[in-house]
């Protein structure tokens, strides 16, 4: 057995544990999180994610091991931005802080799925056409681009293709049941309004995985490191949500530093072919926006409460 199946084995292993642990034994049951179960858990993610980070150092090399940190580093601090987007679906469908952590758990399964789908897909169009590498940096800058500049993100479910097409095709409750996604009424399956946040979580899932693997794959080709790295993070998306879901306003200037971020990863993949940027030299940069971007933050929220 090689030392990358070792590494599989063990990741796979790891995940599969604390998945169950986390959204079957601990949180089985709906019910709202709190700040210090949040903490905990943020806490749990984090330190594993560092932990097998050491563990890719011992077996892998120094190498993978900065392209792995580097990697978690970039998908959760997009994820964190994408936490504004999860709070104004949840405000739009008016669910309750209890059912919330359930469709949070099955957006999480869904988005496993289709991140391991989108890197392979992502890695074959790099490999066999060198040019895709232009296009996922042009989409990354436009992207950071339009964060910057674009002004406030909304989000309009009722515009939603998917949701369009569930209501065309399933009766749809006017009110919610509980925390079931479905409900038979008078001999009928029909969908709560639940489902159809789910099918929103999802769809947006889909748009985000579009800006953060490219980012990763600007970082390393290697799917174990990508497709590791997003795992942790996104696994650690929940008790995240909860952990800041309430002081998001200390962060206003976060989705620059993410901007950033991505515009400077794209123009890395752009300039690939030029100039090759060292690892160590990428990392500092995203931290340094990150850090900038938070300090920034806060001070600006202790100025506005002080006024």
């Amino acid at each position: 057995m090689t030392n990358r199946e070792m590494m599989w084995i063990a990741f796979a292993g790891i995940i599969t544990v604390m998945f169950i642990l986390d959204l079957f034994v601990f949180n089985r049951k709906s019910h709202e999180i709190g700040f210090r179960e949040a903490l905990t858990w943020t806490g749990v993610w984090v330190g594993l994610a560092m932990a097998f980070n050491v563990g890719v150092w011992y077996v892998l090399g120094s190498a993978k091991a900065l392209e792995f940190l580097t990697g978690y580093i970039i998908e959760e601090s997009l994820s964190v931005d994408n936490l504004f987007v999860f709070i104004m679906i949840f405000s739009y469908f008016k669910v309750a802080k209890a059912h919330q952590p359930k469709i949070l758990k099955w957006g999480i399964i869904g988005a496993l799925v289709m991140r391991g789908i989108f890197i392979v897909v992502g890695i074959q169009l790099i490999e066999r056409f060198h040019w895709m590498i232009y296009v996922f940096g042009a989409v990354l800058i436009y992207t950071g681009f339009k964060m910057a500049f674009g002004g406030d993100e909304e989000v309009h479910p009722e515009h939603n293709p998917l949701v369009k097409l569930v209501r065309r095709f399933i009766p749809i409750t006017k009110r919610a049941r509980g925390d079931h996604f479905f409900i038979r009424r008078r001999g009928i399956w029909a969908a709560t309004p639940l489902f159809l946040t789910l099918v929103v979580v999802e769809s947006t899932d889909v748009i985000f995985a579009v800006d953060s693997i490219p980012a990763v794959l600007a970082v390393t080709h290697d799917p174990f490191i990508v497709y590791s790295s997003n795992v942790f993070a996104i696994m650690g998306l929940r008790s995240l949500y909860y952990l800041l879901a309430n002081v998001m306003e200390m962060f206003a200037h976060l989705k620059l530093g993410v901007s950033v971020i991505l515009a400077f990863v794209g123009s890395k993949m752009l300039l690939s072919n030029l100039v090759e940027v060292p690892l160590q030299l990428s990392l500092g940069v995203i931290i340094g926006a990150l850090t900038i971007s938070i300090l920034t933050s806060v001070v600006a929220a202790k100025k506005t409460h002080r006024g």
